[in-house]
């Protein structure tokens, strides 16, 4: 079988529109294999690519395995209902952890999300981070027309290992790619970029011919967004 991989882009600014200076990056890893994650590599380039471009940029990471969000709770849940000032301790403790990976989101210019499939879809812990930030409010508030996404003018680069090759007839069982678009694009980030590394267990040859492109990928991907 043959390795793919692909660059994938959504619609960036029109040429009316001018783009704010990028002053942080925010950078997340979700794979549990640390250093030997295929991910994490080519995450690492993409985000060595936007230091080039952006020397001044703040750098923000958060390794989801290393220091994984906790499930929220009942006192979570119920906390997201109260009003501030009615909050009792431990639900306060609990949306006190959301609102910093809420903040880091908001000031982020670039947003660089590192995420193998594990099970055809995402890890655990990435699902969580996506559970903290996703509330109501803060990143999506309810309009006459439905929700509204409150985290606009975002880049976001997802980079995407998978074992298999799910490019083609495999693609339905896929719940990476169109799980974290849809959950991107409620919370108003509809400009994103998808490096997809596939067939990343099908042996030492389809490996280095992914990893390869992934690296011009790499490149490619931050130059794309850099001239948009």
């Amino acid at each position: 079988m043959t390795t793919t991989l692909s660059l994938k882009t959504e619609p960036l600014m029109s040429a009316t529109e001018t783009r704010a200076p990028v002053r942080t990056i925010l950078y997340i890893t979700s794979s549990p294999r640390g250093h030997a994650s295929y991910s994490n590599k080519i995450g690492a380039q993409v985000l060595d690519e936007l230091r080039r471009k952006h020397p001044a940029a703040a750098v923000v990471t958060r390794d989801l395995a290393a220091d994984a969000p906790p499930h929220i709770d009942a006192d979570f849940t119920a906390g997201m209902a109260l009003p501030e000032d009615q909050r009792s301790p431990r639900q306060r403790a609990a949306l006190a952890r959301s609102d910093v990976l809420i903040d880091e989101l908001f000031k982020a210019d670039i947003i660089v999300i590192a995420v193998p499939m594990i099970n055809f879809s995402v890890p655990s812990t990435l699902k969580s981070w996506v559970d903290h930030i996703t509330r109501s409010g803060r990143t999506f508030a309810y309009g006459a027309a439905g929700p509204n996404g409150l985290v606009t003018g975002k880049q976001v680069i997802l980079v995407q290992a998978k074992g298999g090759v799910y490019s083609g007839s495999m693609q339905p069982i896929d719940f990476v790619t169109p799980y974290l678009k849809h959950m991107l694009a409620f919370l108003g980030m509809t400009e994103v970029q998808i490096i997809d590394l596939e067939g990343m267990s099908l042996g030492p040859e389809s490996v280095e011919k992914a990893v390869d492109r992934g690296t011009k990928c790499a490149k490619a991907v931050v130059e794309h967004i850099a001239t948009a």
